[in-house]
């Protein structure tokens, strides 16, 4: 059974635009499952769904004469003389497969539907000539509400803070917290949360770190030193939710400055880590350029770091809260400081297992400063008070 994602609507009303639709995102968040869910929905015959890490489909693209490509596609019933929607799957296995699009795209009734592991490759891969011909839509692991979805539990639910602050319930917590909790330990990656057994969920995360390694790492990257590569990997896991410090990376890594910043890079562009900037204003001086980084599950930190249960609250939250633009957070260099600012909403969040009132006192102190227009505590466990939101209802 396909469960639909929360970015299915978003690309449904793509379906008849003239632009390329590209779908990327790390491997295993349900990438193919999303455009197949998509495919179904064109009522057109003249369709056809490839897997670019099939060798046979690759070859169908593999003429010097572009035109041709259409007598390769015929035995799947595709034709030229009318609309044709061309769904692509790991673009990234074949490079040059861009060239062919950018022409059948260029000469004839087209649309494409792509996906890519990673936006680190497809920068690269994308020429400028097609700026403004694409819209990309990114992928994640589930969030919470999809993770209920998946599990049959679906639950009315919006983006209007007040009333997650206001309208806490008790008896909802309780039905829903185990469902929280095992979020927490083992994320949202779809085969994942559809396995009830614990010991296949373990296994399931380890394939998909293997995975990563063995088809993004080897075949996008070229780091001689592999070896300070994975390292740095489980450094930064000991850091989630913490201000990195380049040199002291590097020193414990063994590799140079340079080196760190380009592993951080590759590893930002293929989705497995997220870099938060600090906020700043022009009245008060912020600590520099520090940034602190998050993992893209907290299943596969559970798994192969050691991090508090603070941590991984933060880490999932850092995930829910990106759905109202980018995220920063806040320090002053006297120590003050907020986990989370949304500053084109004017947002402000701080993280705590248990809050209470003290809590928002602190928080509102910080927030009204900055000019932010809403503020809130979000508390892992159930906590009485305005001001408060559960981490559950983010």
């Amino acid at each position: 059974m396909n469960y639909p994602r929360t970015l299915l609507r978003a690309i449904e009303s793509h379906i008849n635009t003239g632009e390329i639709i590209v779908v990327t995102g790390m491997r295993r968040v349900g990438k193919t499952t999303l455009l197949q869910m998509i495919y179904e929905k064109i009522e057109s015959d003249n369709k056809v769904f490839l897997d670019l890490e099939n060798i046979l489909d690759q070859r169908i693209f593999e003429e010097n004469d572009y035109n041709n490509i259409w007598a390769n596609l015929k035995p799947f019933g595709i034709t030229q003389t009318r609309k044709a929607y061309i769904f692509l799957d790991e673009i990234q296995t074949k490079p040059g497969i861009v060239k062919a699009i950018k022409y059948l795209y260029d000469h004839y009734d087209v649309k494409f539907f792509l996906t890519g592991s990673s936006s680190f490759y497809l920068k690269n891969l994308f020429p400028e000539s097609l700026a403004g011909r694409k819209v990309i839509f990114e992928l994640y692991p589930l969030s919470f509400e999809e993770f209920l979805v998946f599990r049959g539990r679906q639950r009315e639910s919006g983006d209007d803070l007040k009333k997650k602050d206001t309208e806490k319930n008790l008896i909802s917590f309780e039905k829903l917290k185990k469902h929280y909790e095992e979020y927490l330990t083992y994320g949202g990656f779809p085969q994942v949360v559809l396995n009830d057994d614990v010991t296949q969920k373990i296994s399931s995360l380890r394939d998909i770190f293997n995975s990563y390694f063995e088809k993004d790492v080897r075949t996008l990257a070229d780091f001689r030193n592999m070896s300070a590569f994975h390292d740095l990997i489980f450094l930064l896991m000991q850091r989630v939710g913490s201000k990195m410090e380049i040199a002291k990376l590097a020193s414990e890594a063994g590799v140079s400055r340079g080196t760190v910043y380009s592993y951080l890079s590759f590893l930002q562009g293929t989705y497995f880590i997220f870099l938060v900037p600090p906020y700043s204003t022009n009245v008060d001086r912020e600590v520099s350029s520090a940034k602190k980084v998050y993992f893209c599950d907290t299943g596969i930190i559970n798994q192969f770091g050691k991090v508090s249960d603070g941590n991984i609250l933060e880490n999932a939250c850092f995930h829910t809260l990106r759905k109202f633009g980018e995220v920063r957070y806040y320090q002053r260099r006297k120590g003050s400081e907020i986990d989370f600012v949304i500053p084109e909403r004017h947002f402000a969040f701080e993280v705590k297992s248990r809050a209470n009132i003290s809590d928002v006192k602190k928080l509102t102190k910080i927030a009204s400063s900055l000019d932010m227009q809403q503020w809130f505590v979000i508390s892992r466990e159930f906590a009485k008070g305005d001001g408060i939101i559960l981490a559950q209802d983010l």
